[in-house]
């Protein structure tokens, strides 16, 4: 069954392609999406390495193309769509740009920002877990499988 484009699950997998970009770099596979008003306006994946910048989460190079895209660093009409759950530093980078609403795949039991127990989002911002989240964890548990 196909995915009806403007659906959680179709800009999901449109990250998941993000995220394969970044294995075949030997990056760690996240990948990210912003989508404002049904259309892509920022797509990235990991480029940690590739860069050898600890900052270039695919969270942060998808603000910059969607701020860029959009001529503004506010993103509150935007929601980001991201394989793996933030680390605190995206979800800071969440808050400045103040996206409306996130969306992620798998959890971050590590790392992740739900970890800490204050709140670091912008208030207005929406957030839904577990969208594909299968398909999202099997991505970096192949690719950590491969490493080991």
């Amino acid at each position: 069954m196909d995915i009806i484009n403007n659906t959680d699950e179709y800009y999901m997998k449109e990250a998941l392609k993000e995220a394969e970009k970044a294995m075949m770099r030997d990056e760690i596979p996240v990948g990210a999406v912003i989508v404002y008003k049904n259309q892509i306006i920022g797509r990235a994946h990991n480029l940690t390495e590739t860069l050898n910048d600890v900052t270039a989460h695919a969270e942060m190079q998808a603000f910059t193309a969607a701020a860029n895209t959009m001529g503004s660093k506010y993103l509150t009409e935007c929601t980001l769509y991201v394989t793996l759950e933030p680390c605190i530093m995206c979800a800071g980078a969440c808050f400045w740009t103040q996206i409306g609403r996130m969306v992620y795949g798998a959890a971050d039991k590590e790392r992740g920002f739900t970890r800490i127990r204050k709140k670091i989002l912008h208030p207005k911002t929406q957030v839904m877990a577990g969208v594909l989240e299968q398909e999202c964890s099997n991505i970096l548990t192949a690719f950590f499988r491969k490493k080991r």
